[in-house]
């Protein structure tokens, strides 16, 4: 491997070293990465520069917002009117009478 030397103003570097932290790695495995996506006839070129740096939280966020949108695609709802008042949570009488509709004691031996 190469050493490069590089030189950048305080504010420069000490964004840098900012951005490094929200990501979760270094300043030179940035640079190493932007030198890679300028690298010609790299092969991996096009798939990097469709694919931005994000930070964890980003990446947590996008990861969300993909969740929900799964959800509304397939009708499924949070809402709390869905959810069951703690009093019907708490009736095992009605939840028996869920799990076998025929009002009978089930045996599971």
């Amino acid at each position: 491997m190469r050493n490069i030397t590089v030189s950048v103003d305080e504010e420069t570097h000490r964004r840098a070293r900012v951005r490094a932290a929200e990501l979760d790695t270094s300043v030179s495995a940035l640079v190493r990465e932007f030198l890679r996506r300028l690298a010609p006839g790299d092969r991996r070129r096009e798939r990097l520069e469709s694919q931005p740096l994000e930070s964890a939280l980003e990446r947590r966020r996008r990861l969300f917002d993909e969740v929900f949108a799964d959800f509304d695609a397939r009708g499924v709802g949070l809402r709390m009117a869905d959810n069951l008042p703690r009093e019907a949570i708490y009736d095992r009488s009605a939840i028996r009478s869920e799990a076998d509709p025929s009002g009978r004691p089930r045996s599971d031996g």
